[in-house]
């Protein structure tokens, strides 16, 4: 589903319908070709079916009638004069958009024949993109260039290979990933003031109660298509929290005694009360009634949940018995229901916000939640988040355990077994001051920036203190904010830069400005014109393209080699690693020996459960986050990290594998010299070559994290049986019997780490396979429809004038993308990944001489 539709759904008041029409795929083409049955299908309760239908009807009747607006206005372009242009053009602007937004519905087929042969009419707006381009804002740019695809993949027909190729190609154009900061920090550091701070919604994420906390990952971005305040709500399956109840029966059932202090019982206690008040004290027979789930027939039915709202504060009151857990209620909390425990994900989207266009916030909780998928979900966006902040206050930010706790138990999984480049240390409330009602504003402010300074210096000792979190990130990659939410919002005693508040914003809009999809699009686009119209000339260089083929595809083949060649030798040598690492596997034993050595601590037998039953994962109430499954996988991960940071590096300065795959190229360059007469498919084929690295280092970045992660999730697999039997002990000496029982299973299965690495190098041969067969099949496929395809000339439009816009776009882009890289020189994966493959398109543009010309 596009925004097109979901803007739609939601304009009609129809948003509990967005899920549906997701799941099945529906976008804008396909919307206004639903018959009655199919509407009948995907709705069906009578009320909504209604108001979806009549409204249909009067889309379809709006685009009929913009597209009848399309062609009269082209046959009035034929007997305007040039006093009337300026006018013509405004109205164009609005065909223009009628392109953009309906590009390839079955009216396309039935334009008027004599559109076909006046389709220059409609490429007006390309002379008029040309004379304004000078100071061209990089958002118009790509609306421009999006229009201009939209118009061309219009007038393409599917009756040939050459045009069904073309037509995917613009297809594939629309990307859009979102760059990820992950929020991290305990209860009453102030993350929720600090996202609040940037994006200017004072009252957006709750804050200030001592003892409610986000229980749920909040993802905050732009809304996009909508001048709404919008939250949609993620569950957990119907079948995983029948689960969890089951296992919450079998706890309390079998911990009647326990102490109410106990993490496990006090979580148990808390989420059943939240959702349940005293009910589910009575019995546990009837808690999946449809009753308890009123207010959230979306649960029952696996469907998310939107709310919309006019406002922050109304949107905040509505949402946070989604997102959080009050261990202390007010009195007016009687008997209201919290849905929070079935909640997996509330993603809240503020209008009004460009610098959340292409990047999500995302406040999250701690690991080792019982619920899998949550777990799992958890995993999956702290290892995408290309950001980590750690929040905590500025009076103890350098000696504060569980901050640099939270830190040390997620590097593995941010660092090598993630994509993140920068971590921010974020010092909070540095405003506060003791004993500050007798100085002037000069002397707090005075006192506030010196307490900055050594808050600043105490930081950065301590993380070089950290051997385990500097195995995944250099002293560049790390930086220390003290900031003020507080002060940025009144500006009392410091001005918006002393809060530093500037300065993560700052950060924030160059990693939205950076964003690659204008680029990538652009330089996409750019190729795609100069293919089309190269093969409308193709009459000119037939006799050159059987020559060019044969030189293209031996650089194919010596290109492919080096790239083999080079991850053979990343293979080899983590082989090497992983054989020291089998080896020195007592290194984990005596971690192991180390944790199971707390059993003379009154609380361990506790712990040592509640580690067991959440199959080797847990975090105590005082912060501690434990893993036995990383502690056993260590001999293995410590002896690979080093050799894998610098073939898989997060910030891609050189690119993987020592650089093989940036430095991959055909040579168009001076085959575009050699052989000017199939000059513009030789500029395709570069942009090709930009799109498949390009690719390739999604692709690798994707599976990097999975073959890093396989180590510790082959040690887990195996451990499993032994979590399993130990889950069963109880009774006398239970805590002896469970250790002996890990240490056993340990001792006979020393084979699991010859399998991890085993498995690991599988994974290895796997990602050379991938890349080379999508760097071969792509470039052939490429070469082969853009050399040697039969079109016929008149089957393709002429592009010529579009070509020309395009190509002027594309010289522009790349500069303002080099611009940023210089001035934001510290974030370098953003600034450097995704432009690195332009770094030809210098030389490209020398060749790129006026279209007329040629």
């Amino acid at each position: 589903m596009d925004d097109f539709v979901r803007n739609k759904l939601v304009e009609w008041g129809l948003s509990e319908l967005v899920e549906k029409f997701k799941d099945e795929q529906i976008d804008s083409e396909s919307l206004c070709e639903l018959d009655d049955q199919e509407i009948n299908n995907l709705i069906t309760k009578a009320g909504p079916r209604v108001k979806f239908k009549k409204n249909l009807k009067l889309l379809k009747e709006e685009k009929n009638t913009n597209q009848e607006t399309v062609i009269s206005f082209q046959c009035q372009q034929q007997h305007e004069d040039v006093a009337d242009v300026v006018q013509c053009e405004e109205e164009h602007e609005e065909a223009a958009d009628v392109v953009q937004v309906l590009p390839s519905t079955s009216d396309t087929g039935k334009r008027k024949p004599d559109l076909e042969s006046d389709a220059s009419r409609l490429q007006s707006p390309a002379k008029r993109q040309r004379q304004s381009m000078p100071g061209f804002e990089e958002p118009t740019i790509l609306s421009n260039v999006k229009n201009i695809m939209a118009f061309v993949h219009s007038r393409l027909n599917e009756q040939d290979k050459l045009c069904a190729f073309l037509k995917k190609k613009i297809s594939d154009l629309e990307t859009n990933k979102r760059e990820l900061v992950g929020v991290f920090g305990k209860t009453g550091a102030g993350k929720s003031s600090l996202i609040n701070a940037i994006i200017k919604e004072k009252n957006l994420l709750p804050s200030g109660s001592v003892n409610a906390c986000t229980s749920v990952m909040i993802k905050v971005e732009a809304n996009t298509y909508s001048s709404k305040y919008e939250a949609e709500i993620e569950f957990i399956t119907k079948e995983e929290w029948n689960e969890e109840l089951w296992s919450f029966r079998q706890f309390l059932d079998n911990n009647k005694n326990q102490k109410k202090e106990d993490d496990d019982y006090h979580d148990a206690v808390e989420k059943l009360s939240a959702l349940y008040g005293d009910d589910w004290r009575k019995s546990f027979e009837n808690l999946m009634d449809r009753k308890y789930f009123k207010e959230i027939p979306e649960f029952l039915q696996s469907r998310r949940k939107i709310l919309t709202c006019e406002s922050a504060n109304e949107l905040s009151a509505e949402f946070v018995k989604y997102t959080r857990s009050d261990s202390k209620q007010e009195e007016s909390d009687e008997g209201k229901q919290w849905f929070w425990p079935l909640v997996k994900c509330v993603t809240v989207r503020v209008p009004n916000r460009p610098l959340l266009q292409h990047v999500t916030l995302v406040d999250l909780p701690g690991n080792g939640d019982c619920n899998k998928s949550r777990d799992q979900m958890w995993k999956g966006i702290v290892g995408d988040c290309s950001t980590v902040w750690i929040v905590t206050e500025i009076n103890r930010a350098a000696s504060d355990k569980e901050a640099w706790g939270i830190l040390e138990s997620v590097s593995s999984l941010i660092g090598n077994g993630g994509e993140c480049q920068q971590i921010h240390f974020i010092c909070t409330k540095s405003d506060l001051l003791d004993d500050s009602d007798d100085l002037s504003s000069a002397d707090i402010h005075d006192r506030i920036v010196k307490r900055n300074i050594q808050a600043n210096d105490g930081v950065r000792k301590e993380f070089n203190k950290r051997s385990k979190i500097k195995t995944h990130f250099t002293d560049d990659s790390f930086k220390v904010f003290t900031v003020s939410s507080k002060e940025f919002l009144k500006g009392k005693h410091l001005s918006p830069e002393d809060t530093e508040i500037t300065k993560l914003k700052g950060f924030l809009q160059e990693l939205n400005d950076c964003h690659s999809e204008i680029v990538n699009y652009v330089s996409g686009a750019y190729g795609i014109l100069s293919l089309i119209e190269g093969a409308r000339r193709r009459k000119e260089g037939v006799g050159k393209a059987d020559d060019v083929c044969k030189v293209l595809e031996k650089n194919m083949t010596e290109k492919l080699d080096q790239v083999k060649k080079a991850v053979e030798k990343a293979i080899k040598d983590f082989e090497q690693c992983l054989t020291e690492g089998v080896k020195n596997s007592k290194t984990s034993d005596e971690k192991l020996k180390s944790f199971l050595d707390r059993d003379k601590q009154p609380s361990f037998f506790k712990t040592l459960e509640a580690v067991v039953r959440k199959d080797g994962m847990h975090k105590t109430k005082k912060g501690e986050h434990i893993n036995l499954n990383t502690v056993l996988a260590s001999c293995l991960t410590d002896s690979i990290d080093e050799k894998f940071r610098k073939t898989f590096p997060n910030d891609v300065k050189g690119g993987y594998f020592d650089g093989v795959i940036s430095r991959f190229s055909l040579d168009t360059n001076s085959l575009i010299q050699k052989y000017q007469d199939v000059k513009l498919q030789l500029i395709f084929l570069q942009t090709e070559e930009d799109k498949i690295k390009a690719k390739l280092n999604k692709i690798i970045l994707k599976e990097k994290k999975i073959i890093y992660n396989s180590l510790t999730e082959a040690i887990e697999k195996n451990m499993k049986k032994c979590y399993e039997d130990a889950r069963k002990i109880s009774g006398n000496d239970a805590l002896k019997k469970m250790r002996k029982t890990i240490e056993t299973h340990v001792s006979l299965n020393r084979n699991m780490y010859e399998d991890a690495k085993e498995t690991m190098l599988e994974k290895m041969d796997e990602l050379m396979m991938i890349i080379c067969k999508e760097l071969k099949e792509t470039m052939d496929h490429s070469i082969k429809l853009s050399l040697k395809a039969s079109a016929l000339s008149e089957s393709l439009p002429d592009v010529s004038e579009h070509l020309e816009t395009v190509q002027q776009h594309y010289n522009e882009v790349p500069v303002n993308s080099q611009r940023k890289r210089v001035k934001f020189d510290d974030n370098p994966k953003h600034l450097n990944i995704q432009f690195a493959p332009h770094s030809n398109s210098r030389n490209l543009m020398t060749h790129s001489t006026s279209l007329r010309e040629h």
